[in-house]
């Protein structure tokens, strides 16, 4: 694989990984499912994604930290959060897939509650007459197999991407030395001179 491809390759996982997260912190803001009670009113409880998977921003954030984190780790730390992505999104994913696919009570139970004050699975249950999702459970899963692909991508190919630049290295190089290293000196508190 040329030099040009492996970079490909790095911006293409780190930034499948990216979209992947943002997805889901935008999707925890938004209506996942609308709960409607059947007190005679059959006015929807709206319940954002954040309220209907507790795990949802967090998980999210942190596919996005890892992403960030992809582009200046070294070869070891690349394949640790390779894996983590993997696992971060496929548990995104599910959780994502059963809300959408089943509708469960308990994704509806704080909105729920906070609207009628019952709390309890079987008192929710005996109210709530129907459980309706959006499209946005959905997005989520398609997101989080974003965040699955990047990671996969990562964990393939992470043996063949460059290391960070010179501005991420602790070692110094032995050589000719220019203006840059001498101010990294003074960065580090050196005195460029000696």
């Amino acid at each position: 694989m040329t030099e040009a491809a492996s970079r490909r390759t790095r911006l293409w996982a780190v930034l499948a990984i990216l979209v992947g997260g943002a997805l889901g912190i935008i999707g925890s803001t938004q209506t996942w499912l609308e709960a409607t009670i059947d007190d005679g009113s059959q006015v929807p409880v709206a319940v954002p994604g954040a309220d209907a998977l507790a795990v949802l921003a967090p998980l999210s954030l942190a596919a996005l930290a890892l992403a960030l984190a992809l582009t200046i780790v070294g070869r070891v730390l690349r394949y640790a959060f390779a894996v983590i992505a993997v696992a971060l999104g496929a548990g995104l994913g599910w959780g994502a897939f059963r809300i959408a696919s089943q509708r469960p009570v308990d994704a509806v139970a704080g909105p729920v509650t906070d609207a009628t004050g019952l709390s309890g699975e079987q008192g929710i249950a005996g109210i709530v007459s129907g459980i309706t999702a959006t499209s946005w459970p959905w997005v989520t899963v398609a997101a989080s197999l974003l965040i699955v692909l990047g990671g996969g991508v990562a964990l393939a190919t992470a043996h063949r991407w460059s290391t960070a630049g010179r501005k991420y290295r602790t070692d110094r190089a032995a050589g000719p030395r220019d203006s840059i290293d001498s101010w990294d000196d003074l960065s580090r508190g050196e005195d460029p001179t000696t």
